[in-house]
């Protein structure tokens, strides 16, 4: 038992942002439906096959975002699945979308169609620009949407460096988050008015709340100056460096007054402390290129140990830069629930990043196949066996033969 076991919902969307909405109430213990595509299923199955991708024998991507669901294989075309998706809604309390608004018309898959069969559903929608402007209908990724669109590429760069792609999922699980409050939100009015509503969330709109600061400041009217490099940025108190034993750590030092005087003690720079071209912020600045070839030379000196040790003695805010490697071996994030075992396969997850005192999370099981569950579910929502065979005959249901 957990908090929202007992919820039920119906994961009708592809790829990530909707999805992992629903992976993280599976997470608190929501039973979740995910309907596909018969035989192929969500193309986000093979998203870990891409080129460009780690490369591995499992279907990474999907082991994520798809853990604890049930897989229901319907084919949205066929003039018979509006007799499935009609169950499914009764049988819900929320139904995830993120279809592009041709297809739910074709489908007549929106909240105007779907909610007078189940006035308590909430319908969540997540789209890549919104629901309203000419671009409304238009399709996007994580990548466009989020991460090209809202200026986020168009800044995190160096200079004299070409901007960086995103990588996968990098504003679908933030999205995600957002599109999972906004259920929680419905789910807690419906308590008040026993009535579900409609709620929503795009890509767009979260990667400009991700780059907001930035974009405050352009409509403040700010300025910005050139583009600088890790050899000579705008702020060497913010910067990377490399230790002796060649491991890379990211100092973020927010304070001038205070951290600069923090920095030269614990760096063994009593004597640095007052000398004019770092003295301030600005001569910092101005002089920085000397200053990061001295921190280099300062930092190369001690293994990250050695700095581990003596930031902590001098209260130096910093951080390792690892690899995704390290990642997975942090203490840390294993001491602070991050990471979670699967309880049917030999390796770990990653869990979503929202923690309820006293609630334990559902431990993991590994994502469906495609229609694995598709007997199960119809069967629950009230289809007689005889049905389900001649849904399966016709192809409007697809349920692999060993079901």
């Amino acid at each position: 038992m957990s908090i929202l076991t007992g919820i039920r919902v119906v994961d009708l969307a592809t790829y990530i942002a909707g999805p992992a909405a629903a992976t993280i109430m599976s997470d608190f213990g929501a039973e979740v439906i995910k309907v596909e595509r018969p035989v192929t299923g969500d193309p986000y199955r093979y998203l870990s096959q891409v080129p460009g991708m780690p490369v591995s024998e499992e279907q990474y991507c999907w082991l994520l975002d798809s853990r604890n669901k049930k897989s229901l294989g319907l084919d949205l075309s066929h003039s018979e699945s509006g007799e499935v998706i009609e169950k499914l809604v009764k049988w819900c309390d929320v139904l995830i979308t993120n279809f592009l608004p041709a297809r739910i018309a074709r489908f007549r898959l929106a909240h105007e169609d779907l909610s007078p069969w189940n006035e308590r559903m909430i319908y969540a929608q997540v789209t890549g620009y919104g629901e309203t402007g000419e671009e409304a209908a238009k399709p996007g990724y994580d990548s466009t949407a989020y991460w090209a669109r809202s200026g986020l590429m168009g800044m995190m760069y160096n200079g004299g460096a070409d901007p960086s792609l995103s990588v996968a999922g990098f504003g679908d699980h933030p999205t995600a988050v957002a599109l999972f409050a906004a259920i929680m939100m419905a789910l807690y009015q419906r308590r008040q008015t026993g009535k579900g509503m409609k709620v929503s969330t795009s890509l767009l709109a979260n990667g400009a709340w991700s780059n907001s600061c930035q974009i405050q400041a352009a409509f403040a009217g700010a300025e910005w100056g050139e583009k600088r490099n890790r050899a000579n940025p705008n702020n060497p108190l913010v910067n990377h460096y490399v230790t002796r034993d060649g491991r890379r750590l990211l100092l973020t030092l927010l304070e001038p007054e205070r951290d600069w005087q923090r920095l030269c003690r614990a760096l063994g720079w009593e004597d640095r402390l007052n000398e004019e071209r770092f003295r301030t912020p600005a001569a910092r600045r101005e002089n920085a290129r000397a200053l990061v070839a001295l921190m280099d030379a300062e930092i190369a000196c001690k293994s990250l140990d050695e700095w581990s040790r003596i930031f902590q003695d001098h209260d130096i805010i910093w951080a390792l830069v690892p690899s995704i490697q390290d990642v997975t071996r942090d203490r840390q994030m294993d001491a602070a629930g991050v990471f979670q075992d699967f309880e049917d396969a030999p390796f770990r997850t990653v869990l979503s990043p929202i923690q309820l005192d006293g609630v334990a999370k559902r431990s993991p099981r590994l994502a469906p196949g495609v229609g694995e569950h598709s007997i199960e579910v119809l069967q629950a929502t009230g289809f007689t066996d005889d049905r389900i065979a001649a849904l399966r005959k016709s192809g409007v249901v697809y349920a692999p033969a060993s079901s």
